[in-house]
Formats: C-alpha cells, structure tokens, sequence
C-alpha cells in the first residue's frame, strides 16, 4: 500500500511554502515556530474467556497520532498523520486505516485569517454546526474546505466556511489509503455582534451584550430510499438550518437564550420523516468570590443534522446538542454516563456551590465547600400522526414500532409536553481540608438511567445510590498519598430471568449487574513518578473483578504509563457523545510527547 500522492504532495507544498514565506518575512522580525505532539496509546491484548474476549487474534492493537504545525506572523500551516491499522478496542471497522487525513494552511492579515484545508469551528453552542475531534470517542468530523473569518470594524466577526466532512477512512481498490470524505456538501456563515463596544453607556454601566445568527446548508444527492417495496421516497438535496442568539453579561450575572431551527431532514435517525427540527437553550450564571450558581434549560425535537441521510452512530454529525447533565470523573458514578437523544428531549441542569470562609463554625480553619448539582432529562410528548397506509400511532415512545411512519410528517409534540424519564443525577460534595497535610472530598449521587432509551437494551429504569470518598495526603514534598472508595447501590434487575424468555440477558450482558465497590491507591514521587492500583468489584450478578495497576512517569515533555488489567464492557461519554468499548484485558502502554 502506499499514501496517496496527491495528499502528500499537497502536505509538503503546505510546508514548503510556509517555510517560503518564514524566509521572505525575515527581515520584518517575524516570529517563526514549530510545534508537534505524539501520541501513542498501546494494547498487549490477552484472551479472557470470562468478559468475552476469548476470540482475541491480535498481539498489538494500537491508535498513534503525530501532529506537526508551523507558525508565523502571516502564515500558519500543519498536519496531522494517523496509523490506526490495528486500532484499540471499540475502534474497529470503520476507525481502522492510515494516512495524513488533516492538513491545512492558514493566512493571516490583521484581525483576518483564510483557511484552505481541515478545520474545525462551532456556530453559538453548536446547535447547528460544530466540527472538533476527541480521540478517545473516536469522532473527527473536520471539514475539508475553506473558512474566512473577518472583523472589518470593532465588534463585528464574521464567518463564512464551507468543505465536505471527514467519516473515518474508506478502503476500497483503486486506492487503499484515501480517505471517507462524504458524498455531499456544507456550507455556513456565522456573525456576531458585540453591541457593548459601539455604546458607551453600556461600557460605563459594566454590560456586554452579544448577538449572533448562524445559517448551514447541507448538500447530498438523492439516493433511492423506499418506503415499501415501490414507494420511492423523494428526498431534499438541500437541508438549510439557522440559529439567533443572545447572550447578556452583567457583573456577576449572565444569560444566554438561542433557538435552531432545521428543515426537514428524513434520515436514519428519524425514520425518514418530513418534520422540520428545532431547538432552544436557555443559560443563567452568578458567580462571585466564594459563590456560583447555573440553571439550564434545553428542549430539542428532531435535532439530528448528518451529512450522510443513512449514517447510524456518532459519525458525519454537522451539529452538536450539549447533554445538560454533568460529566463524573469517578468510576461508579460514570458507570451509566448520559448520551444526548437527538430525537427529542427536555433537559434541565442546575447547579450551585458555596464555600464557608475560614474561621467560621463550618469553615473551620481552611474553609469548607459544598457543592449540590441536579439534571434531569426526559422524553417529549409525542402524537405519532397517521402513516401514508391509514394506520395510526396511538401510544407514545411505544418500543415496538407497529406501523410505518417513514415518509409521513411522523409526530406532533405541544412544547410543554413531557414525556418519560430519560435520565436523572442529583449529587451533592463536600470539599474539606482538615490539616496542611490531609483533605478529603465526599459525595452522594442518586441516579436514574434510562437503558432503553439510552443503549436500546430492554431493561427497566435502573435506580443508583452511589457513595464516595476521596481523600489526599501530602506527606512529605516528594510524596502523596490519593485514595478513593466508592460503594454503589442498585435497584433490583428489572428484565427477565427465564433464559427461555426474548428479552433474557446474561447477567454479564445486563445493564443493571446489581451493587459495585471501586477502590483506588494513587502514589505521586518526586512530581515526576505515579503508581496506582485499583480494582472494580460487582457485588451483584457477576461477582467479577475489573482491576487495573501501573506506573506513570513525566520527564519534561516526554509522558509514559504503563498498566495491566482487564476493563469492563461500557460506554465511554463526553459531552453527552458517547462510543461503547467493549471488555478486554492486556498490557497497555500510553506514551505522549510535546515539542
């Protein structure tokens, strides 16, 4: 096999005429750099019978990154190289390949910049349109065009960008090494307004005040879907969305209110319906000294925008929709993580965090902070419309679809209709330092997960009480101790028993496998050395151990770990994205470097 030759033709003109330009600019003192980094996550896989990975064939499975960039005052330029032919678990199929699949060059002229290649950006909060990469999702939905941002006067930014989008890499004969680049188009232009540097009475009275307004355009060609064996359905080529926003700032106060709105878009993700998308966020903030609040609001309906009408999974998505639930870094309470439904949803988060000062009865001696954060999220209340044959849908969210809705205007929904409990997570933690050397937090979280909704599995609501602490000690300037230890509480399973029933599940296989306990020694030595050990035991349905131990090391750019242990099947989230990892157990080594 080998790189296609256009691509690294195009890579080394980037670099050849940025360094053209670094020469020419010389004399004008012109501020030159190059900069990179590698990363190289590594599987030693070995077969564990018991979590399912008996079939492993491969002995090294591997996801390694190398990013180059070069600046100047007037030109940017970089690229970024893949080796993903035996990628790690959860990666396979579609992830696999190799190659340079993001290059690009940017000019620079003042306040105005020019970009021809990959890029990334985000329209307001990404109602409409985002593009970004997050490699431990495996999601890159870059697009290959061009983006011009311009200020021409103060407190005016424009943008206008258009490319087609990145979705993994695609192998086929002629060319091994080319790249998944869609079959269709996008287009958008983004402006905002800062009103506040144009009035002077709200620059004396401490207001910001912002407004903005997105348009996208995404072209595909007709394919030919059906609605029954003769029914060709008659798609749009075209799909437009648009997105207005305010946003207020005054002192300790702000405020963010934007509605998206998208033609509509029969896909995979709906059906192929005919019914238009909207969304709408609403964002409060306080914060001072010692003091923070937030509450959020979010309603979606139909919100998936794909460049590919047919694409399942978290691929060639144009648009993101921000989960509203917080995102846990501990283990149990991560376990069932929250992946935003872009069909339908009402989301509501509130949070609120207070520390009691120093030498106060609940402060104590270095002060105390309480923090309390609560999500909940649940379906619309949806009216299914009759079908194209007649038939009607008469139960909302029925499971078992007993008609077909595609080609139709599919559901109404009245804008205060609530429907059933997707999610729901409230917490409470307590932040405390009881001497120089030691201080500790606690937390208690109740949860509500939805596994129907969430991962499709025919399961009841699972219920958590989840307990943690967490405590560090300082013990000399050389050495700290962190612990932790988490107990999780579940409701009983709520599925089958009969191995004999459609809906059995394996208890290694259930979402709800009963109670949990997690605990953790972490040893930092000299700043520069770690050494951890953990291990994740269900109490419940499998009485299985998910351990996991190893040694980290930082020598000034350079970061190694390397750990043994087996790692349980789940969902790995951010943002309300999520990809499912499968069980596995091995040797993994993780080497990073920055230069």
């Amino acid at each position: 096999m080998r790189l296609n030759v256009r691509v690294i033709a195009f890579v080394l003109a980037v670099f050849s005429s940025a360094a053209a330009c670094v020469d020419t600019l010389a004399q004008e003192n012109s501020t030159t750099y190059l900069s990179g980094s590698i990363q190289s996550d590594m599987l030693f896989p070995q077969a564990d019978s018991v979590i399912g990975t008996g079939a492993v064939t491969d002995k090294f499975l591997s996801n390694t990154y190398l990013n180059l960039n070069f600046g100047s005052q007037y030109v940017d330029a970089g690229a970024r190289l893949e080796l993903l032919n035996k990628p790690l678990p959860g990666f396979e199929k579609e992830f696999a390949g190799a190659g340079i699949p993001n290059f690009y060059v940017t000019g620079k002229f003042k306040n105005n910049t020019l970009t021809v290649g990959n890029f990334y950006d985000q329209f307001g909060s990404g109602l409409i349109f985002r593009t970004y990469e997050e490699r431990s999702l495996g999601i890159d939905n870059s697009l290959r065009g061009a983006r011009l941002f311009l200020q021409p006067y103060s407190g005016i930014r424009f943008k206008l960008l258009g490319g087609v989008q990145r979705v993994y890499f695609n192998y086929n004969e002629s060319n091994a090494w080319e790249f998944d680049f869609t079959q269709g188009a996008v287009w958008g232009s983004d402006l905002e307004l800062n009103i506040n540097e144009w009035v002077k009475y709200l620059q004396d009275n401490d207001w910001n005040v912002m407004l903005g307004a997105s348009f996208v355009s995404k072209y595909q060609p007709k394919e030919n879907i059906y609605r029954t064996l003769t029914q060709k359905l008659n798609l749009p080529e075209n799909v437009a969305a648009g997105d207005i926003r305010l946003q207020l700032q005054k002192g300790n106060f702000g405020l963010l209110a934007e509605y998206a709105l998208k033609a509509n878009d029969p896909s995979a993700d709906n059906e192929y319906i005919y019914k238009d998308g909207s969304a709408l966020l609403l964002s409060g903030t306080y914060s001072r000294k010692g003091l923070s609040a937030m509450l959020q609001v979010k309603r979606s309906d139909n919100m998936a925008y794909r460049s590919i009408r047919t694409q399942r999974g978290s691929a060639a998505f144009i648009n993101h929709l921000p989960a509203f639930t917080q995102t846990h870094t501990y283990a149990l309470a991560a376990l069932r993580p929250y992946a935003t439904q872009p069909a339908g949803e009402w989301a509501i988060q509130g949070s609120f965090g207070y520390t009691f000062k120093k030498e106060t009865p609940l402060g104590g001696k270095y002060g105390t902070t309480v923090k309390l954060n609560a999500s909940y999220v649940c379906g619309l209340q949806k009216e299914y419309l009759q079908d194209l044959d007649g038939n009607n849908r008469l139960v909302s969210g029925d499971p078992n679809p007993k008609y077909n809705i595609k080609g139709s205007d599919g559901y109404t929904a009245p804008f205060f209709g609530f429907g059933e409990t997707y999610y729901t997570d409230i917490n409470v933690e307590l932040t405390k330092k009881i001497s120089k050397s030691f201080s500790f937090n606690a937390t208690y979280l109740f949860q509500q997960y939805n596994p129907r909704v969430i991962v499709s599995e025919p399961e009841d609501i699972v219920t958590s009480n989840i307990f943690i602490f967490e405590g560090k000690n300082h013990i000399t300037d050389g050495f700290s101790l962190r612990y932790e230890l988490q107990y999780l509480i579940a409701s009983p399973y709520g599925g089958a028993d009969d191995p004999t029933s459609p809906t059995y599940r394996k208890p290694i296989e259930r979402t709800n496998q009963g109670d949990w306990i997690f605990g953790l020694v972490e040893a930092s030595l000299f700043g520069k050395l770690m050494v951890f050990g953990q291990n994740m035991f269900n109490i419940g349905s499998t009485k299985l151990n998910y351990y996991n131990a190893g040694v980290t090391y930082n020598l000034g750019a350079h970061r190694i770990q390397v750990a043994y242990g087996r790692t349980r099947a789940g969902y790995n989230c951010s943002g309300g994205v999520c990809r499912y990892v499968p069980a596995f157990k091995g040797l993994q080594v993780s080497y990073n470097m920055t230069f």
